[in-house]
Parts: structure tokens; C-alpha cells; sequence
């Protein structure tokens, strides 16, 4: 009996001491890395990263001692769908609970996100919706007159305060830093100028999907290009028709009517790469018109279900829009 007892009080003893270094262990963790610490660290939460992610990141930078000791705060608090995407100055001085509250407070950033394949009207009235105080859709449509293909379509981290000229720059330099500069050697083996293969990516991003489809269809418009054959590209009457004040939208499907429409953009009447691009167009665009894939095909169209559709020649063709179209 006494060898009993012992024993039960030896359990005891093992599971207060267990307790006890426990609560050593997780006090440790609730607090700051480093209390002394005096810099500052510029924390980025891009849009929709998860709480496990930013946790994890967390501890890489020193920030926090612990993810699951982060994660366990933030579902405690309930504050999951309050933590904000932007930029953070955090400190090792700071507690998990201290750094979760300041996430939780709002940010002078903010996430702008402009999608490949628009025109500047369109990044114009999107950047409007986030009420920047700073930014004026007319004067970013003067700004950028004679910039359409030339703003890339990305997701940016911007100053709530930013104005109407430093949103142009911030898209014009990183055009030429991941184009003129991250594609200068495939522009540069194309042979062909940069206003030429902007416009083709403009085309590409509004009639495919994906690099390789592009790389084909790219291929097929170079193949009508060196044979002198009108594009015939439906996008092109799409940017001469503009808005659609009835669907209210751009980019609605033309009609038959509308390849009869006198312009130059119109690829329906006169033949050779548009004037200038139709819109902005994203890398896999850029990189499909200066690396386009070798084809015989001259034709293409897109079924209901969008799946695309080559042909070599015009019976070829004729025969996938009776298949596919009708």
C-alpha cells in the first residue's frame, strides 16, 4: 500500500512539474523575441495569405518565437477575417498579442490589382473604386494617352496617398523592368520591334488563354502577318466599339456588322498589326508574341466551351465553324 501511494504521488508530482514547466514554456512564448530591441520591420501581408502562412513568416523574421503560438492568439481574438493585407512596421520588442493588434488596425497601404488584358479606361474606373484621395481617372487618361500597352497589369502594394503621376510611373517602370529588361533577350532574338510585339500580346491577351495557346495563336497571327493575310481578330472591334452603354461593359462580342466599321484598328478590312496595342497585356502575352510557337496553322476559333480550334487552310476552317460554331 505504502509502494501505492508513492507511486500515485510520484504521478502527482510529474504532471504539476509537467504543468508547471508548461506554463514556463508558453509564457516564454507570449513574449517578445527580443525586449530591447530598438529597428523596425517593414512586414508585407500581401491579399489573402493565410494565417498559418503570415505565422510562419512571422517566425522567420524574427518577429515572433512561435507559428502555432501566433495562430492560437489570432483564433482566441477572433480576428482572422481582421488582419489586413498591406505593409506593417513590427518590432522584435513587440508581444504576438501586441503584433496581432497592430495587423488588425488598418494600414497606410493598400493592394491595387489591374488585370491583364485592360484598356486604361478600364484600370481608370477600377482605381476610382478605391477612393484614393490623391487620384483623378481624367488625368490618368491624359497621363497615359499614348500608353496603352505599356501599363502592366499586376497587383501592386501603394501608398493610400499615392497620386495620379506616381501610379503611371509605378506601371510604366515595371513594364520596362519585367519586359524591356526580364524579356530583352527573346525581344532581342524576335528581331522584331518592341511597338509591334506589344500589339501582338495585346491581341493575344484578349483571343487566348494561357502561354502555350498563346504561343500558337501568336504563331498563326505572325504566319498572317508575313503573308500579308488580314488578321481578322474580333478584340480589334471590340476596342473600336468601346463601351457598351446597353450591356454596360467592354469588351462585348461584335457584330457581324461591326467588320465593315471604317478604322484602322479594324484587322477585318486592312491588313498588317494595328496601330498600336488594344490593351494591356501580362507576361505570358509579351512572351508569346516575341516567342511564338512554329506553326503551319493560319486559322483559329474558340468553341462555346472555349476550348480553341486550328485549321491550315480555309476548308479546314470552314469546317470547324460548321462543326464548333453552328
Amino acid at each position: 500500500m505504502k509502494v501505492l501511494k508513492v507511486f500515485l504521488l510520484l504521478i502527482v508530482i510529474l504532471f504539476a512539474g509537467s504543468a508547471i514547466a508548461g506554463g514556463i514554456v508558453v509564457k516564454n512564448m507570449l513574449q517578445p523575441v527580443n525586449p530591447v530591441a530598438s529597428e523596425n520591420t517593414r512586414f508585407v501581408i500581401p491579399k489573402g495569405q493565410a494565417i498559418g502562412t503570415i505565422g510562419t513568416r512571422l517566425t522567420d523574421a524574427g518577429l515572433i518565437k512561435n507559428t502555432w503560438v501566433f495562430r492560437i492568439l489570432v483564433k482566441q481574438a477572433q480576428v482572422e477575417s481582421k488582419i489586413q493585407a498591406g505593409s506593417f512596421l513590427l518590432s522584435a520588442n513587440m508581444t504576438p498579442a501586441q503584433i496581432i493588434r497592430e495587423m488588425t488596425k488598418g494600414t497606410d497601404d493598400i493592394w491595387i490589382t489591374l488585370l491583364e488584358g485592360w484598356r486604361r479606361e478600364e484600370m481608370a474606373e477600377s482605381l476610382v473604386k478605391l477612393e484614393l484621395p490623391n487620384f483623378d481617372p481624367q488625368e490618368f487618361l491624359d497621363l497615359t494617352k499614348d500608353q496603352e500597352g505599356y501599363l502592366f497589369p499586376d497587383s501592386y502594394l501603394v501608398n493610400k496617398g499615392i497620386d495620379t503621376q506616381g501610379i503611371v510611373d509605378l506601371l510604366t517602370s515595371t513594364f520596362d523592368k519585367k519586359v524591356k529588361v526580364g524579356l530583352a533577350a527573346k525581344i532581342k532574338e524576335s528581331g522584331k520591334p518592341l511597338n509591334e510585339l506589344v500589339t501582338i500580346a495585346s491581341l493575344l491577351e484578349r483571343e487566348a488563354k494561357g502561354l502555350q495557346e498563346m504561343r500558337t495563336v501568336s504563331g498563326i497571327l505572325w504566319n498572317r502577318v508575313g503573308i500579308g493575310m488580314a488578321l481578322n481578330v474580333d478584340a480589334t472591334l471590340q476596342y473600336i466599339n468601346g463601351f457598351n452603354k446597353v450591356q454596360q461593359a467592354w469588351w462585348s462580342p461584335p457584330l457581324a456588322i461591326d467588320k465593315a466599321k471604317e478604322s484602322p484598328f479594324n484587322t477585318y478590312i486592312y491588313a498588317g498589326i494595328p496601330p498600336s496595342p488594344i490593351c494591356n497585356p501580362g507576361l505570358d502575352a509579351l512572351t508569346a508574341a516575341a516567342d511564338p510557337a512554329k506553326t503551319d496553322y493560319l486559322y483559329y476559333l474558340h468553341d462555346p466551351k472555349g476550348m480553341i480550334h486550328y485549321g491550315k487552310t480555309l476548308p479546314e476552317h470552314n469546317a470547324n465553324v460548321q462543326r464548333y460554331l453552328r
